[in-house]
């Protein structure tokens, strides 16, 4: 059993002395991480400013009629660095037959934990929810930038990509030569959530980069694109996900706050929730 310390706020509104780790079916890991971002800065505040929203995030789920937070108790970690991440601390949430969910920071923190996922599920696969393919082999001289990060996790298992609406010609080269284009599912000509799900293999990751909502609703990252999804878009494919497959981890990333306009942080707050709920349901 993980000996993690409680956050000083917990994710929803619970005290840490209310939360007990060993109870708790997820485990919320705050990655403040800001590194290679090249366009806005901000996703280090990520973290802290979900958490703050998500303490005024309604407990009952008005789609599920209950509340998954009872049902599966959710613990919120102390905030952990790259190298931590890069660890045990991921492998140790695992073997607790837990379920780790990422905040991060910017999204090149995704593979080193896709990596320790790999690791105990061998058939696993990552549904990335993105505005960009990722595809780069590096980007500025960096292999770990966040504009590589599917490229990375590629080298891990597979993946299947969904509101894309910006490739490089480098990317698009890789994709066509691979077969990874099949598995892009532009934001334009969206397919069906079944159709989707059909490329998953039975345990998945979930990487969701903020920026796959239209920007209209989540301006709040780092490098937006037009168009792109809209939250029940979005819902209805990670419903589909979660029913048909066993989720076992997910990552939120390249959320930067704006001062001002707390819609888009309460608005995260919730797809984490949602996301848990939709876990949760499968097993009931």
């Amino acid at each position: 059993m993980s000996k993690l310390k409680p956050n000083r706020v917990q994710f929803l509104e619970y005290k840490p002395a209310e939360v007990d780790y060993a109870a708790a079916k997820f485990v919320v890991l705050p990655v403040p991480y800001e590194a290679t971002t090249t366009y806005g800065k901000g996703t280090k505040n990520g973290p802290a400013a979900i958490l703050s929203a998500s303490q005024y995030v309604e407990n009952f789920d008005e789609e599920l009629w209950h509340e998954p937070c009872e049902e599966a108790g959710i613990f919120t970690g102390r905030p952990v660095s790259v190298g931590e991440l890069s660890g045990k601390r991921v492998a140790g949430v695992l073997a607790d037959n837990k379920v780790p969910v990422i905040l991060g920071g910017e999204h090149s923190i995704t593979p080193l934990v896709v990596r320790a996922c790999a690791e105990k599920y061998k058939d696993l696969s990552v549904l990335q929810f993105d505005a960009h393919a990722d595809l780069r082999d590096t980007y500025h001289g960096a292999k770990d930038s966040h504009a590589c990060v599917m490229r990375r996790v590629l080298e891990i298992c597979p993946a299947v990509q969904v509101g894309i609406r910006s490739i490089s010609e480098e990317g698009y080269e890789f994709a066509k030569k691979t077969g990874q284009l099949s598995k892009i599912h532009w934001a334009e000509h969206l397919e069906i959530a079944d159709k989707i799900t059909t490329q998953l293999s039975n345990n998945v990751y979930i990487t969701f980069d903020v920026d796959a909502f239209d920007p209209a609703i989540m301006p709040s990252t780092g490098t937006p694109e037009p168009g792109g999804l809209l939250w029940y878009e979005a819902l209805d494919i990670l419903k589909a996900v979660c029913r048909q497959k066993n989720v076992v981890g997910f990552d939120v990333t390249e959320f930067s706050p704006q001062k001002g306009n707390r819609a888009p942080d309460f608005m995260i707050a919730r797809l984490i929730y949602k996301i848990m709920g939709f876990i949760g349901a499968k097993n009931q």
